[in-house]
């Protein structure tokens, strides 16, 4: 069985008039901006593939007008794509007819939203239990789901208030809570923190932080910032104009940039709080000490400089029982040096 939650294969979604009639042509290699000119076609996501993981958190970055939020609705097909495949739990959800469509909302994906989308006229309570509702769960059934998923979030006592009632920050929490209720297969978030205030922002990236260590959910989540998806993503997905630029781990994409359009995105990101040790060791030389410190590849520089640095023997790095290389001084050095030069 497939490790794959979702997959993704030439996936294509062109606006227009005559869109049907451009993916397969030589129009479909043509820039937007000529494509546009050309058919009065829009490309909003062309020929996009992507795998991810069972339990992983997927980031799909890119500016505005770089497709991703187009991208996240085809999934569903809330926009219906213009071509491709779109795999989800080994399901082809374009050969869905539009029952098993309905079903695979309900019941194996769930959404969140920039803009909460709860329901005004109903308590927390009731928003978090609605879709539960949809499947026919009795009052008292639900209700008591719906609770167990509000103390999740961090809302108890809060169950019989309004959204008019709540800050931003607990409405996007409630959000959260109504996506975990129905126990989806794949958790998607549109942009769901981007209105809230920087501090709020950052707590609720803490919080789903949090969930995803305590219930392993799969999750694709779309920003428009490089922050957020580094601090987020177990990998990421980066667009522009419709097009798949790069995917890779946070510290891949900072290491390897793969042209120079994501290497103005890294520029400023602080390689120190990115890069693992597997990207800054070497191997071992005749001379070197093996009495150092063991530390896992995959810690990030950051938080080994200090006991590196205080160690007389450089760290020896492992991936579990196998020794990868060695990390000395100047290796830690160069990359938190080179950060206080660029403050």
């Amino acid at each position: 069985m497939s490790d794959h939650a979702l997959s993704v294969r030439e996936l294509w979604k062109i606006f227009g008039a005559r869109a049907d009639r451009v993916v397969g042509t030589a129009d479909a290699d043509l820039p937007r901006s000529e494509l546009k000119e050309r058919t009065g076609c829009v490309a909003a996501v062309k020929d996009v593939s992507f795998d991810v993981d069972k339990g992983e958190v997927f980031v799909v970055m890119g500016l505005s007008g770089s497709g991703k939020s187009t991208l996240v609705r085809c999934l569903t097909r809330l926009i219906e794509p213009t071509a491709g495949e779109i795999v989800i739990d080994g399901e082809d959800v374009r050969s869905m007819s539009t029952a098993r469509l309905r079903e695979l909302r309900r019941h194996h994906v769930a959404m969140v939203f920039q803009h909460f989308g709860l329901l005004p006229h109903r308590t927390v309570v009731d928003n978090v239990a609605y879709g539960l509702e949809i499947r026919g769960l009795g009052k008292a059934e639900r209700h008591a789901k719906a609770a167990e998923y509000i103390d999740l979030v961090g809302l108890t006592g809060n169950e019989h208030s309004y959204p008019d009632q709540l800050s931003g920050g607990m409405q996007q929490r409630v959000g959260l809570a109504r996506a975990l209720a129905v126990n989806p297969t794949v958790m998607l978030f549109d942009e769901p923190f981007s209105a809230l205030d920087p501090l709020i922002r950052r707590d609720m990236q803490n919080e789903v932080i949090r969930l995803h260590s305590e219930v392993g959910k799969t999750m694709v989540f779309i920003t428009h910032d490089l922050s957020e998806a580094l601090k987020l993503g177990d990998r990421i997905l980066i667009m522009r104009d419709g097009e798949l630029v790069q995917v890779g781990s946070p510290a891949e994409i900072v290491a390897q940039p793969a042209d120079d359009y994501v290497r103005d995105f890294v520029s400023e990101v602080p390689r120190s709080h990115v890069l693992t040790l597997r990207w800054v060791m070497r191997d071992p030389l005749p001379d070197d000490s093996l009495e150092g410190p063991v530390m896992p590849a995959d810690r990030v520089v950051r938080d080994a400089a200090r006991e590196a640095l205080d160690s007389e023997h450089p760290v020896r790095v492992h991936d579990g029982d196998m020794f990868l290389g060695i990390v000395d001084d100047d290796a830690i050095l160069r990359v938190v040096v080179a950060e206080e030069g660029a403050a």
